[in-house]
Formats: C-alpha cells, structure tokens, sequence
C-alpha cells in the first residue's frame, strides 16, 4: 500500500518453491528510501544470491549473511545505480524442508511468529540507539544526532545507502551503515506455530508485535482470508488524514506466511478460526 506517501518505496518476494533448492520457499520484504531503486534490485536478487551462495545447503545462516553483502556490493557495482543515493531494509525468511524458519534482518523491518497465539520475535529492529549499533557507527567516523545516523538515517543497517560505506579501510560488516543481516533460526512446532507475519516499519510504527498478531488471528475467525487480512491490517495502520509524515502515512507492505501442519488450506483456516478467543489474547483495538 502506499499510503499517503507520493511515491511506493517498497519491495517484496514470495516464492513458494524456490528454483532448484526442493522443498525450500522465500519470502521478503523490503522497504525503500530516498527512492525505490534499492528495494526493487533486492526485491528482484537477494533470494538469487542467497540460494546461489555455496553454503546454502551446510550453513544457511552464512548463505544468508553472505547473500545480502553480495547483493549490496553488486548493486553499488552495477552501472544503472551509479550515484543513486536509495537504500532498502530487508527481512526476509526461507522455509527449509526440515521444519526450519530462517530470518535474516538488516534494518527496522520486522518478522514475527505467532506461536499458540502469542507474539515470538523473529527479528529485532537495527536503531542508531542500539548500543551495539552505535559503537559501529562512531568507530567508522559516523555520529548520531537526532536518534539519526549523521543526522540523517533513522535505520543503521540498509542495503544501498553507499554515501555511508566509503571507508576502504573498513570490512562491509564495520561500516556506518551496514547490509551486514542478525540471522535467527526456530523450528516449527507441529499445532503450535501458525503463522508468520513480515512486515515493513509502517505497521509497528502504529501496532505491537503481539497486536498485529491478534489482529491477523481476529481477521482469519471473522472468515477473511490472509489477502483480505493483509488489506485489513494496513488498511487499519493507515492514518486518515492526508499529511506526509507521522504514524500511518507511511508506505506499507506485508506478508503473512501460513503453516499447514499437513491440513487443506481450507481445514487450516477453520482450525485458526476456532482457536481465536480460546488459545492466545484478543485482539482489543487502540486507536492511535
């Protein structure tokens, strides 16, 4: 959705068999800024270089770090983005065959699990506050000003953004603004993990994590199903006035990722309905 914004910014993929990796599906979103050229290459790559990289198959926590640090340097190197001052955050999650969730996160879009109806944290936000993050940014020559990398970027870890990667003497994991993803990885438990949602900052900026959660399961018993809940859920993020800037003016973007636990898509979303209000909290609205 884009919002109340003039341009859409935002990316994402779902790829339900992911070419030549069996029984592996990707999913992502990324959220662009300063214009729309980072997340469209990512959006159109990253899974490429991930399923690509040699380690996909032994160690897909690395096939991951080393996809998004191959898929940024290839876009600083590709002639067409020469100069182009966008960048992207970038989560994204890969099923595995083995019942296996992988999400890798640079920046301040987010991946939640619902577990029984609870809100499990897959990701966590990359902030200039962070200590850890600012440590990096000051030891490359950055300051934070504002909550602000050099007064400027309210995320510290983007694919794009080249104009903060420019100390040659800095590895690409070191530099002010890193592509440098966290990895986290849970197995999915059989009638206990329902779903998994992936979202750019526009939603948590207006709701919680546990509140999107409820939100999704209140939608699926009301018999709407994971379109018409996506569209509900931005539709309630956004703002109704027609500014610019704040809560809910923001592009939006969201994936819900439903497990089956062997189930018919059609038994899934009645086992998910009758759930709601017996197993996790209610959804209870707060208007922002």
């Amino acid at each position: 959705m884009q919002g109340w914004r003039s341009n859409m910014e935002d990316a994402h993929t779902a790829i339900l068999k992911l070419s030549a990796k069996k029984g592996y599906s990707y999913f992502g979103v990324y959220d662009g800024h300063s214009g729309q050229n980072a997340a469209k290459y990512t959006g159109n790559h990253l899974h490429v270089r991930i399923s690509k990289d040699g380690t996909f198959e032994a160690d897909l926590t690395t096939a991951i770090q080393n996809g998004f640090l191959a898929t940024d340097d290839d876009l600083k190197n590709d002639p067409q983005f020469q100069n182009d001052p966008s960048g992207c955050t970038a989560v994204m999650a890969i099923v595995t065959p083995y019942n296996e969730i992988y999400v890798g996160n640079a920046g301040d879009s987010r991946a939640v699990l619902s577990e029984d109806g609870i809100a499990f944290p897959m990701s966590h936000d990359h902030k200039p506050v962070n200590e850890a993050e600012s440590k990096r940014i000051m030891n490359a020559g950055g300051f934070i000003e504002f909550e602000r990398v050099n007064g400027n970027l309210a995320v510290c870890r983007a694919l794009g953004d080249f104009e903060f990667k420019r100390n040659k003497n800095l590895h690409a994991k070191d530099q002010i603004i890193t592509a440098f993803p966290d990895v986290q990885k849970r197995e999915i438990k059989f009638e206990s993990t329902e779903f998994l949602v992936l979202a750019c900052d526009g939603i948590w900026e207006c709701l919680s994590s546990q509140d999107v959660v409820s939100f999704i399961r209140k939608c699926i018993s009301e018999n709407k199903d994971l379109h018409k809940t996506c569209e509900d859920l931005m539709e309630r993020c956004l703002a109704k006035g027609g500014e610019l800037d704040g809560i809910g003016y923001d592009n939006m973007t969201v994936i819900i990722v439903g497990f089956l636990h062997n189930k018919t898509e059609k038994e899934w979303y009645e086992w998910m309905a009758k759930r709601y209000g017996e197993i996790g909290p209610e959804y209870k609205d707060d208007v922002f």
